[in-house]
């Protein structure tokens, strides 16, 4: 067996080792902690790396390089990163792919090099990073690597031994987290890297993995591969499909982009134009190929080349496909026009909600734009990124309103270059009411981000809901459909009766301070039922302001606050 990598068999052990944790994901569901109906570990990493297999998928074979392939999946898993184990991922692929991106076949120098990389990069990336997670089994890893790599010349022997020391510190994860022991399971996000590895093995080894990974549809596809079908001469203005790549060797700022698309519009039509850091991809119809060619050069060097005469070739779904694609973007730049046109404020907010009472109550106090999402699917990077994108503000304040969910907003803020952004660390609705209600036009972005931080500090949060699975956490048994009343770090109570349980998690969180309750009931309870336990919070807390309203949330039977 050889001892380096080609790219074609990177590719293939990508995608091999996506599959796997796609086919995998429900084991690795199943190994979380809170026995909770909520959007897990397995689905978070499923869908932060198939965001790159599909763009992987997309991609021409005869044109990978390590190159292509590594921007393409740090670039996707980065933005389709959900959840903090979706986003950890995304930071060990990202600096992982930093090394071999410029590699011409993967050694076992270059490897060792791009799994140190990989866990430097997701330790980094992590506030407060914690032994007995995904980054305990990457470490062990990258360590194993660094030891071996002085002795080892085979290949196959030193993948075997890194999948060897992976196991061992997936095993030890219980050893590293208390609440792992309690509960009789290994981390679930090192499980889910550890399937990644091993399914990535195994296509190394040749043994075939299904790969039932859609490519993704967009100009990936399309570039230089849009299929050919008949079409009606007389109806083609443009007779040559032209296309052709432009490779940056400088910033290309929004204005010039937008130059560039007003000169192509003005030789042609069916325009796509898509720019990337490093490279601008141009689809264009035109009966001069040659003025594209000549204003592009001035932009950049010119790679992939293309010109198809669509008049003798009788395209019809290339020429339908292309004015398809050109009419979207189209309207997204319209848009971005208009956008510009637009008076800047000075500030916007966008809120992640789930429930349309909820949502009122968050565009009540003045946010710009609602992400769906929360609980039971979180949303990903590049939800936070296309929000971004539709707030015309100079400064931004993002609330998550999810703890496993204000990784990939910091991450949205990070990758956000033309405005301040400001991610408050919101992990439940609560909180995110607070910040808002704290939030003072008169002060400085700064001071406002301060007081937000400080003020949700200050409100504790409960949610009432089903246990999914049996467990054990905190000392509580807990068995399948139990009603649990949980804090963000604990279980307060445990029953079969939905507002019993919920009285008792409100008892445990009052306190001699306690003023104010804010109960917001979901889909699941009738209006009648969230009315008669208003009743009962307010005979049991004589001296508290008690406000229950509609939250419409699902999965959730009430979200309380104690202020």
């Amino acid at each position: 067996m050889d001892n380096t990598i080609d790219v074609q068999l990177f590719s293939k052990m990508f995608l091999a080792g996506a599959q796997n944790l796609e086919n995998k994901k429900e084991l690795i569901n199943e190994l979380n902690v809170f026995p909770v109906p909520d959007g897990d570990t397995g689905t978070n990493m499923t869908l932060t790396i198939m965001a790159a297999a599909k763009a992987v998928s997309g991609m021409e074979k005869s044109e990978y390089t390590f190159e292509s392939l590594c921007k393409t999946i740090s670039s996707e898993t980065m933005r389709g990163a959900r959840g903090n184990s979706g986003v950890i991922l995304s930071q060990l692929l990202r600096g992982f792919t930093k090394v071999v991106r410029t590699a011409e076949a993967i050694d076992i120098a270059t490897l060792t090099d791009a799994l140190v990389r990989a866990t430097e990069t997701a330790y980094r990336a992590v506030m407060s990073p914690k032994e007995g997670t995904i980054l305990t089994v990457a470490r062990c890893i990258s360590e194993k690597a660094e030891e071996l790599s002085k002795t080892c010349t085979d290949m196959n022997e030193f993948m075997q031994e890194l999948i060897k020391e992976g196991d061992i510190a997936l095993e030890s994860t219980p050893e590293l987290l208390p609440v792992l022991k309690e509960a009789g399971v290994v981390d679930s996000g090192g499980t889910g890297l550890m399937t990644v590895v091993k399914g990535a093995y195994d296509a190394y080894c040749g043994i075939e993995i299904p790969i039932r990974i859609e490519a993704a549809k967009g100009l990936g596809v399309m570039m230089n591969n849009i299929p050919k079908a008949d079409i009606e001469t007389a109806d083609i203005k443009f007779g040559y499909c032209t296309e052709f790549i432009i490779m940056l060797d400088r910033e290309f700022s929004e204005q010039e982009e937008q130059e560039f698309k007003d000169f192509l519009m003005s030789i042609g039509n069916s325009v796509v134009c898509v720019c990337t850091d490093d490279l601008i991809k141009v689809h264009v119809h035109t009966n001069d190929p040659g003025k594209a060619f000549s204003r592009a050069v001035q932009i950049g060097q010119l790679d992939k080349m293309k010109i198809d005469n669509m008049r003798l070739e009788h395209t019809e779904k290339l020429f339908k496909d292309a004015e398809k694609l050109a009419a979207m973007q189209k309207e997204a730049d319209d848009a971005k026009k208009l956008k510009v046109q637009e008076k800047r404020k000075p500030y916007g907010f966008i809120s992640v909600s789930v429930g349309d009472g909820l949502t009122e109550v968050f565009t009540s106090l003045g946010v710009d734009h609602i992400i769906s999402g929360g609980q039971t699917m979180n949303p990903s990077t590049d939800d936070f990124l296309s929000a971004i994108e539709k707030v015309n503000a100079d400064t931004i304040y993002l609330l998550p309103n999810n703890g496993n969910i204000i990784m990939a907003a910091n991450q949205a803020a990070a990758l956000t270059k033309d405005r301040k952004i400001y991610v408050i660390p919101t992990k439940n609705i609560p909180q995110g009411v607070s910040a808002l209600v704290n939030f003072i036009s008169t002060s400085s972005p700064e001071e406002n981000f301060e007081t937000m931080c400080s003020e949700i500090q200050n409100v504790k949060s409960g949610s009432v809901t089903y246990a999914v699975r049996n467990t054990q956490i905190d000392g509580v048994d807990i068995k399948e459909n139990d009603i649990m009343g949980l804090s963000d770090h604990s279980i307060l109570a445990v029953g079969s009766d939905i507002n019993d349980t919920a009285l008792e998690m409100i008892g445990k969180m009052v306190d001699e301070d306690s003023v104010l309750l804010n109960v917001y009931y979901g889909d699941d309870v009738s209006e009648e039922a969230a009315d008669s336990f208003r009743e009962t919070l307010e005979k049991e807390y004589p001296d508290f302001d008690v406000f229950v309203q509609r939250g419409g949330q699902p999965i959730y039977y009430y979200i309380v606050s104690v202020e």
